[in-house]
C-alpha cells in the first residue's frame, strides 16, 4: 500500500511552501517520524517527518514550490526493511578496494615506463635545447605554482638559480606588481534564495517604501547592570538554571516604557490605529536559515527568570531549526541586538506591521562626565526606529529616554528596590 504524503499547513495564511532540501534519497527506506525533508515557508523553515515506515518515492524536486495539501512523496508501507545493508556496504567497499588496487597497478606501470624512458638517451634533444629549457627567467614547477597562486608574472621575477632559473625561494619572496591586476581567483556562484529569505527581502523593501521610518539615538551607562550581574549572576544561574543576561533587563525596560508611551505599542491597519493592552515582544535571533524573530508572549507578566527562560527556549529552537510559525507570529514590538556581532551603531528596520523596534549595540568603555569628573564607563548606544505616521518625535524620544532611565537605575525602576525578590533568590 502506498501512502501519499501531503504538505501539511505550517500556519494560518500560508498556502505554499518550497522544498528546501530532501534529507533522504528516492528509494530509501524511512522510519516513521524520521525527518525526510526541510520545507521553507515565507515565515520559517520546518522539518517534514515521515508519516509511516517504508520505501519512499519522491514526487517533488528541491527548490519546487508546492501548495499546501499537495502530494510530495509516496511511502510503500508494505515494503520490508532491507536486511542486507552490511553486505551491500561490504560489497561496495570491496569494489572500491579493487578499484584502488587497479589504480595502484596502473600507476606503477606508468611509473616504470617513465623511469625506463628517462634512462634511455633522448634522440631528439641536444645540449643546446636542454640549456634552452632552463633559460633565464624560467621558473621551476614548484616556483611556477607559487607564482600563479600569487598572481605574479615570471618575467617580473629575477631568478637566482643556475642560468637565471627562478627557484622556489625566489617565488616565495616575489611580490605582485602594484601597477597591474594579478591572476587571482575570479570565480562566482549563483543559487536561488530560500522562500524565507525572499519574503524577508520583500518585507524589508516594503517597510522602507511604505512607512515614514525615522531613528532616534541615545547612550546608556551599563555600569549598574554590570554591578548587579557580577553580584548575583552565579546565584541566579545556580537556582534557575539560566544566565542573568542583558535581554531580561532590556525586555522589562521596554515593558515599562510601553506603559508610559502606549502609542509605540500600536500599528496601522488601513485608516485605523490599533493599540494593544498586552506586550508581545519579538526578539531577533540568528538561525541557520537567516534572521528569525520569535515572540515572548505577554512579557508584562514575566519576571527576570521568566524572560531569560523564554529567551533561551526560543533562541535554542530557532538555532536548531525547530521554531514553529506560531512562535514567530504576532508581536507588538521588537528588540534586536546587533551588539553580539560587534555593531557599534545602526538604524534597525521596523518589523512590519509593528511600528517600532529597539536596537541594542556593543558595549565599549568610553570616557563620560560623572558629577563633573571624567570616568571610564561601559557605554552602549541604543537606537529606536519608528513609524512617524503614528509615533511623533516627542513619544519616540521620551520612550528611548525611559529605556535609558530604567537601565541606569534598574534597582528602583525595574526591581522595586528589592533585588533578591525581583530575581527570585
Amino acid at each position: 500500500m502506498a501512502l501519499e504524503m501531503k504538505v501539511p499547513s505550517p500556519g494560518e495564511s500560508i498556502t505554499e511552501v518550497e522544498i528546501a532540501e530532501w534529507l533522504v534519497e528516492d528509494g530509501d527506506y524511512v522510519e516513521k517520524d524520521q525527518p525526510i525533508a526541510e520545507v521553507d515557508s515565507d515565515k520559517a523553515t520546518l522539518e517534514l517527518p515521515a508519516e509511516a515506515s517504508g520505501i519512499i518515492t519522491l514526487k517533488a524536486e528541491e527548490g519546487d514550490a508546492v501548495a499546501v495539501g499537495e502530494v510530495v512523496c509516496l511511502i510503500d508501507t508494505e515494503a520490508e526493511k532491507p536486511g542486507g545493508g552490511d553486505d551491500k556496504k561490504e560489497s561496495k567497499e570491496d569494489k572500491e578496494e579493487s578499484k584502488d588496487d587497479s589504480s595502484d597497478k596502473k600507476e606503477k606501470e606508468d611509473k616504470d615506463k617513465a623511469e625506463a624512458k628517462t634512462q634511455e638517451p633522448s634522440k631528439s634533444s641536444t645540449p643546446s635545447q636542454k640549456q634552452d629549457s632552463h633559460a633565464k627567467g624560467s621558473p621551476s614547477p614548484a616556483a611556477k605554482k607559487i607564482l600563479d597562486e600569487k598572481g605574479v608574472d615570471a618575467k617580473d621575477v629575477e631568478g637566482s638559480g643556475k642560468d637565471g632559473r627562478i627557484t622556489k625561494e625566489d617565488a616565495v619572496q616575489a611580490k605582485a606588481s602594484m601597477g597591474s591586476p594579478g591572476k587571482g581567483k575570479r570565480g562566482e556562484s549563483k543559487k536561488k534564495m530560500s522562500m524565507l529569505r525572499r519574503k524577508v527581502a520583500s518585507r524589508l523593501v516594503s517597510v522602507k517604501n511604505d512607512t515614514a521610518m525615522l531613528t532616534t539615538f541615545n547612550e546608556v551607562d551599563m555600569q549598574p547592570i554590570f554591578n548587579l550581574r557580577k553580584k548575583y549572576k552565579e546565584e541566579f544561574k545556580d537556582k534557575h538554571g539560566v544566565s542573568l543576561g542583558f535581554m531580561s533587563f532590556f525586555t522589562l525596560a521596554v515593558v515599562r516604557a510601553l506603559d508610559q508611551y502606549p502609542g509605540v505599542n500600536s500599528m496601522i491597519d488601513g485608516d485605523h490605529q490599533v493599540s494593544f493592552d498586552y506586550k508581545d515582544i519579538s526578539i531577533a535571533v540568528s538561525g541557520p536559515k537567516g534572521l528569525m524573530v520569535p515572540v515572548i508572549r505577554n512579557a508584562e507578566n514575566l519576571s527576570f527568570r521568566g524572560v531569560e527562560d523564554e529567551v533561551k527556549r526560543l533562541a535554542t529552537k530557532a538555532r536548531d531549526g525547530k521554531i514553529t510559525v506560531d512562535e514567530m507570529t504576532g508581536g507588538t514590538f521588537t528588540i534586536t541586538n546587533g551588539g553580539v556581532f560587534g555593531s557599534m551603531l545602526s538604524t534597525p528596520i521596523i518589523n512590519p506591521p509593528q511600528s517600532a523596534i529597539l536596537g541594542m549595540h556593543n558595549i565599549v568603555e568610553r570616557p563620560v562626565a560623572i558629577d563633573g569628573h571624567v570616568e571610564i564607563r561601559p557605554i552602549m548606544y541604543v537606537a529606536l526606529s519608528y513609524d512617524h505616521r503614528i509615533i511623533d518625535g516627542k513619544e519616540s524620544v521620551g520612550f528611548l529616554v525611559a529605556i535609558k532611565e530604567a537601565i541606569e537605575n534598574p534597582e528602583e525602576l525595574l526591581m522595586d528596590n528589592d533585588v533578591k525578590r525581583a530575581l527570585e533568590l
